[in-house]
């Protein structure tokens, strides 16, 4: 549990729109829910000057809204949560400016009354074990009900290429729409 000094104060850091040292950034463009079934996309970008191999899964570490790590099991894939999203891990080599996407999948569900439904209210996404992990904003709690796991597919590279990259320590261009519209034909 993290203490009320500099450690509370990493832990609520908000996402970075800098380039970090390793090269590389990790966010989400956002989540889906439908019916008890949610979805929340990652995207890891390659912000550095050099190529970043990747293999494997995303690694995720989910905290309560006091900074207390949730115990949750993480499965690859999705066999115990829906269908589809299995496709086994491939290596991969992102080039700078190239990007991977992956997706993080559970239910809304309450399995067993005696048991407290669990609210994840911060995402630590690491690429790899091992890796440095980055906090992942989060547009809504990640409301797992008490089920105690969630989903996580294997990276796959994106075929479109992310924005420009910024070097390490530099602030990165936003995705947004140009600040002046475009005339008409």
């Amino acid at each position: 549990m993290p203490t009320a000094t500099a450690s509370a104060t990493a832990f609520w850091a908000t996402p970075t729109t800098e380039c970090p040292a390793a090269g590389i950034r990790i966010s989400s463009p956002g989540s889906d829910a439908a019916m008890g079934l949610r979805a929340l996309g990652l995207e890891l970008v390659n912000c550095g000057t050099k190529p970043y191999r990747l293999h494997g899964y995303p690694v995720l570490r989910l905290f309560d809204g006091d900074g207390d790590p949730i115990p949750v099991r993480v499965v690859h894939g999705a066999k115990e949560i829906t269908s589809g999203f299995d496709d086994p891990p491939r290596p991969l080599t992102l080039q700078p400016g190239e990007r991977a996407g992956a997706a993080v999948l559970w239910r809304n569900l309450v399995t067993d009354p005696t048991v407290v439904a669990t609210d994840g209210e911060r995402l630590e996404v690491a690429p790899a074990v091992g890796g440095a992990p980055q906090v992942v904003g989060l547009d809504g709690p990640v409301d797992l009900g008490n089920t105690g796991r969630i989903g996580v597919s294997a990276w796959k590279k994106a075929t479109d290429p992310a924005p420009t990259p910024a070097r390490p320590g530099r602030p990165v261009p936003s995705r947004s729409a140009p600040s002046s519209p475009r005339p008409l034909p």
